[in-house]
């Protein structure tokens, strides 16, 4: 079976299992800041399992596309390793929220493994949980015991420990023992000779699992007890790329169909052949993985960068790159190029990696340049570094200071410093990096408690359209603790006029008032598991009194009017530049707004112009809001609303129309354009290849930029001399200035050249070198000329020209470069080691560098002792 028809096959089965197929949900998670990604099949339907809502579908299947490579499940390093390690892989599931429990889930997963799939039963082994005698006090799960016993010999199954058969959604949460299903792929003789009952979960690549069939039972408290759920769920998860490999008779997830294509088109595109030398293979199975989970993350909605989710999708792709340039010399970029065959073999499962293809192409292209240019000023550093040092072994902080300040991978250092014939300081790098981790979980770890609940009310219904005050009642509340926050309290009413954080709009803040009077600020109101969480630092005295619910108005007001300029943006940029601009994001505050959208080229000024005007004119025209709330997603999409980004819907969607734009949407809005007065455009830019970001603000902000241009207007007619035309007087000083600014630059260079003949006259030789250490008065463009006109008579120059500049000291060494070879000699680190005269620093190449401090005083004891590098 090609690897569609495996996929198709799982959905229809259980389909016919009056299972309701359900899409993918994305492999970035916006709604959850428990995770960044989603890494197993059950994370979209957190909120069934915890009780917090009631699902429309008691049975669902699906394939969802999953990324494991931070926190709990971290299998980045493996990959490409071994042959069953990935970062993005698909998890086909089915589930039932309190409806069938493990007879159904084991004897259905039996039925689809051998009847339908054909799996030989012979190679099939089955593994139940134990039992544990630790504080949990479990007992072997002899229900799925006792139901495997019907189906299989008793000596093929295993038990397992609490390790590998009770699965946990995390510290806190439902949890539950469960069933893993093992298949032995060696051969006949093989496993005459070793059971493989003997390797079942002893990472025996040919002896893996291939299906979990999870029973969650349980709830997992704060203070680490168990309490049974009032409902019993299924949760399973068969890795799909493994499930390929069994059906498809290979002994490596690599050598399916799944990823052959993409590794035929490495080979091409590298001119390297797959299966001959084990570097080599590695490297390419790193690529084919990688490209993977980059591409669907991005056709998700998640840019890399420097911070978050961004940061790990650019890490996985510059490993990627990395292995490409070390092993397969790939000096240009070329990964990009395998986004087309990506899309073509999974596109049709997938639809938004067609739709986003070009986007895709673009941004890896435009990552591997600048990871490449990376590469090269990283190596140029190494290779200072290295002629800097005065042993045979690399200080491990200073190779850590390397990958943590530039980004240079501290496999390559390692693999540059041996070929050289020098070694790393391992220990000190693991040290410096142990340190920085250290700091940053401190930093980020936070205590939660157990949500105590006061009332089971599921509705907490959202009444923030309407009206920005109510009257509520606490429903349940939980501590939290961390060092960066400190102590606050996570709340949940019964219903709330406060908008939680999501679709780009920041959270409401307001307060809570009791009967007497009391106050509690609200900071902040975010989403998790789809209920709205209010944060404060304390809690009510009463907590089963009345309070009233009030959000901060004149906030919500300037948020909702910018929450309506992006639509109208996005409309306007749709007019002007094309309806390719798709939205790619936005951020939309009290303060402004920030939209990124699809464009492959920087915004002109007329183009500018002619968007804001656009805007402009729908806010004149006092467009009145028109809202359909709770409406089929069909029927919205076929009336012509626009679905953003990366966003995920449920089957009930609200449209929010002004005019002519129309979008879904969950955020707030101006009851009538007019509110939002003026709109302006404070920048425009790129951040992505083919993304562009538009910052702009609305309403009272527009009014207090206009204040300040005034001002700033008028602060220059008077430092003009209140000239009539400003602006000309202002072109006429920048002429003058360009002029006088040649003239000093020619007075410069004369000077120079004077000085030149004086400073050769004064060269002494020292120990076969020609040697000068002195103060001159010119500028560092000079010095630089000057140092390298003299550095052409000799290649024996050993030069340190001081200056004094705006009461700053300038050190400036120049050594000939076959004098840095023969000495061993370094400008860069001779100039940092003489910066301490000075009160300050630098660095450069090893032939010339300079450094700057904030002590002309030293500048004497800096000249004396720059002698004794060549003594």
């Amino acid at each position: 079976m090609n690897s569609k028809d495996i996929r198709s096959t799982f959905l229809n089965f259980f389909r016919d299992k009056k299972h309701k197929i359900v899409p993918s949900a994305p492999m970035v998670i916006k709604d959850d800041p428990t995770l960044m990604f989603t890494n197993a099949g059950m994370n979209q339907f957190k909120e069934f399992f915890l009780g917090i809502n009631t699902p429309a579908d008691r049975r669902v299947t699906d394939t969802q596309k999953c990324l494991r490579v931070s926190g709990k499940h971290n299998d980045l390093e493996e990959v490409g390793k071994d042959t069953y390690h990935h970062t993005m892989f698909e998890m086909l599931g089915n589930w039932s929220f309190g409806d069938y429990f493990k007879k159904e889930a084991i004897e259905w997963a039996w039925e689809l493994l051998t009847e339908v799939y054909k799996i030989d039963k012979d190679r099939l082994y089955i593994s139940v949980f134990e039992g544990s005698d630790d504080d949990d006090k479990l007992t072997l799960d002899q229900e799925a015991f006792d139901l495997w016993k019907t189906i299989v010999p008793e000596d093929r199954i295993l038990m397992g420990d609490k390790k590998d058969n009770f699965w946990e959604m995390g510290d806190q949460g439902p949890c539950g023992p469960c069933s893993e299903i093992h298949v032995d792929l060696r051969s006949d003789e093989e496993r005459q000779k070793v059971s493989g009952a003997s390797l079942v979960n002893q990472d025996h690549p040919l002896v893996v699992e291939i299906w979990n069939l999870v029973f969650i039972q349980y709830n997992r408290k704060a203070d680490g007890r168990l309490e049974p759920l009032p409902e019993k769920h299924v949760d399973t998860g068969m890795g799909f790329e493994r499930l390929c490999m069994v059906l498809q008779g290979k002994q490596s997830n690599y050598d399916t169909d799944v990823f052959t294509p993409l590794i035929a088109e490495i080979s091409k595109i590298t001119n390297k052949t797959y299966g001959k030398d084990e570097q080599v293979d590695i490297a390419i199975r790193v690529i084919a993985d990688h490209i993977r989970a980059v591409s669907f993350a991005i056709a998700d909605g998640q840019l890399p960068s420097n911070t978050g989710a961004g940061y790990v999708i650019r890490r996985i792709l510059r490993r990627a790159i990395r292995y490409g340039f070390t092993y397969l010399d790939t000096q240009e970029a070329f990964m990009y190029k395998l986004v087309g065959k990506l899309t073509s073999q999974m596109g049709e499962a997938y639809p938004e990696l067609k739709e986003q293809e070009q986007l895709v192409t673009n941004v890896v292209k435009e990552e591997e340049h600048a990871f490449l240019r990376t590469l090269e000023q990283g190596l140029q550093l190494l290779d200072n570094m290295i002629a800097g040092m005065k042993g045979k072994v690399m200080d491990g902080r200073k190779a850590f200071e390397l990958y943590d300040t530039f980004g240079f991978p501290i496999d390559l250092t390692a693999l540059i410093l041996e070929e050289k014939g020098y070694s790393l300081d391992a220990e000190g790098f693991d040290e410096a990096m142990q340190e920085q981790k250290s700091r940053s979980k401190k930093a980020s770890v936070v205590t939660k408690g157990d949500w105590t609940v006061l009332s089971d009310d599921k509705e907490q219904e959202f009444v923030g359209y309407d009206t920005l005050e109510a009257d509520v009642k606490l429903v349940k509340y939980r501590k939290l603790s961390s060092k960066k926050e400190g102590d606050h309290y996570q709340m949940v009413f019964n219903l709330t006029p406060f908008y939680a954080e999501g679709g780009g709009q920041v959270g409401d803040q307001g307060v809570l008032t009791s009967a007497k009077g009391d106050k509690i600020r609200i900071a902040d109101t975010r989403k998790e598991n789809n209920e709205i969480v209010h944060i404060a630092s304390e809690l009510p005295a009463d907590l089963q009194a009345t309070y009233h619910a009030s959000v901060d108005l004149q906030k919500r007001r300037l948020t909702a009017r910018n929450h309506t300029a992006t639509h109208l943006l996005h409309q306007a940029l749709r007019e002007v530049l094309g309806s390719h601009v798709e939205q790619k994001g936005s951020a939309v505050h009290a303060k402004g707004l920030r939209f990124d959208f699809s464009h492959f080229a920087k915004m002109t000024e007329e183009e500018i112009a002619r968007v804001e005007a656009f805007v402009n004119e729908r806010i004149e025209e006092q467009l009145p809001l028109k809202e359909q709330r709770a409406i089929p997603m069909e029927k919205a999409l076929q009336e012509g609303a626009i679905a953003l980004f990366g966003e995920k819907y449920g089957d009930a969607v609200r449209t929010v129309r002004f005019g002519d734009s129309m979008e879904l949407c969950g955020g707030t809005h101006v009851q009538n354009t007019a509110e939002i007065w003026q709109f302006k455009i404070t920048s425009e830019g790129g951040i992505a290849a083919g993304i562009r970001r538009i910052e702009a603000i609305t309403s009272q902000a527009v009014k207090e930029y206009y204040r300040k241009t005034g001002e700033e207007l008028q602060a220059v007619k008077e430092a003009l001399k209140n000239a009539k035309d400003p602006v000309k007087a202002v072109v006429s000083l920048q002429d003058e200035n360009s002029r006088l600014k040649k003239e000093l630059e020619g007075l410069q260079k004369d000077k120079a050249k004077q000085l030149r003949s004086e400073l050769l006259g004064e060269l002494a030789e020292v120990n076969g070198t020609h040697f000068l250490a002195r103060k001159v008065d010119l500028d560092a463009g000079a010095i630089k000329d000057l140092a390298f006109e003299m550095g052409q008579q000799y290649d024996d120059l050993f030069l340190l020209l001081a200056s004094e500049q705006n009461g700053k000291a300038v050190l400036s060494c120049y050594i000939s470069k076959p004098l840095v070879a023969s000495k061993e000699l370094n400008a860069g680190t001779i100039v940092r080691e003489l910066g301490k005269y000075i009160q300050g620093g630098g660095g450069g190449q090893p032939f010339f560098a300079t450094a700057g401090g904030k002590n002309p005083d030293g500048i004497a004891e800096a000249l004396e002792a720059a002698k004794q590098y060549i003594d």
